[in-house]
């Protein structure tokens, strides 16, 4: 698992599941702008990010909200000059068959719920980065032994396209697996890199899925695994935080730059320096969608 052994969307699910009626009236004509109150540069954040916490240093995040509260959730985000992934399935329990493995029809279900909900504003402003389709999909421990192969994952995007055809799609899972197990990706948009000190140098590991999104046709989201991904899988320091972190943002191709996941940690002491520096960084950055 890139994260360590916490997934994107544990303790992150609906608190219920309330029926949902007519679709989302985004057009095809729509095309996504800057929200009013975004200071520029690139999305930098944390999973589960509080909405209270969107602004400074972060204005950037993954949420998985629930659809009786996803338009005001997301005009407090914009409020407060932020941008956010949002993960409409839920946590992978709700979308596996009897074996534990993934079911695309149970996955469609779970996205369905959000058919109702009215959010185009917020797609067409800008302040939604993405539709996160899948944690993990490459992990095998997550799927009951059957990794999700791009060709699926492509498959997800496509129904997303079909609700909401200017949102883009992204998966995390790093592009280097999407080129192995799918091809011609027309509908996934973005794949994610999350860096953990295991997988290289800072410097080699964002090349390396810079070239790989490039040559997938993909936009490329990064980020820290800052609670698992140290030396040993332990938590990253406040230094190697901003070494990492300042290396990934050189590059120019990344759309998002998300770590994982937010706790008291990033808001204290040298750790909220180091993360004012990244913010510093990822504004200076053209700032730039993340449609492939």
């Amino acid at each position: 698992m890139i994260f360590g052994a916490c997934n994107a969307t544990d303790n992150l699910t609906s608190p219920t599941d309330q029926p949902v009626a007519s679709p989302d009236p985004v057009g095809t004509a729509d095309a996504p702008s800057l929200s009013t109150s975004f200071r520029g540069g690139i999305p930098m954040g944390a999973f589960a990010l509080p909405t209270t916490l969107f602004g400074a240093p972060f204005n950037g995040g993954f949420r998985n909200i629930w659809p009786g509260e996803l338009v005001k959730e997301l005009s407090a985000i914009r409020a407060r000059g932020g941008k956010v992934v949002l993960m409409f399935a839920g946590n992978e329990r709700y979308y596996k068959d009897g074996a534990h493995h993934f079911s695309l029809d149970r996955w469609k279900s779970r996205v369905s719920r959000f058919k109702g909900v009215n959010f185009s504003q917020f797609v067409t402003d800008g302040t939604i980065i993405g539709h996160y389709l899948i944690d993990e999909p490459n992990d095998p421990h997550n799927w009951g032994g059957r990794p999700v192969p791009g060709s699926t994952v492509e498959q997800m995007a496509q129904f997303s396209k079909q609700l909401w055809p200017n949102m883009s799609t992204v998966v995390r899972a790093e592009p280097g697996y999407l080129l192995k197990t799918g091809h011609g990706y027309r509908y996934l948009d973005a794949a994610w890199a999350q860096y953990v000190t295991r997988k290289g140098t800072p410097g080699d590991y964002i090349k390396r899925n810079v070239a790989d999104a490039q040559r997938a046709g993909l936009s490329l989201v990064t980020g820290l695994n800052i609670s698992k991904g140290g030396p040993g899988g332990g938590r990253m320091s406040s230094s190697l935080i901003r070494s990492a972190g300042l290396t990934l943002l050189s590059s120019s191709y990344p759309c998002a730059f998300i770590s994982w996941q937010y706790s008291s940690y990033f808001v204290s002491g040298s750790v909220l320096t180091a993360m004012k520096d990244l913010r510093a960084k990822a504004q200076s950055r053209s700032t730039k969608s993340c449609r492939s």
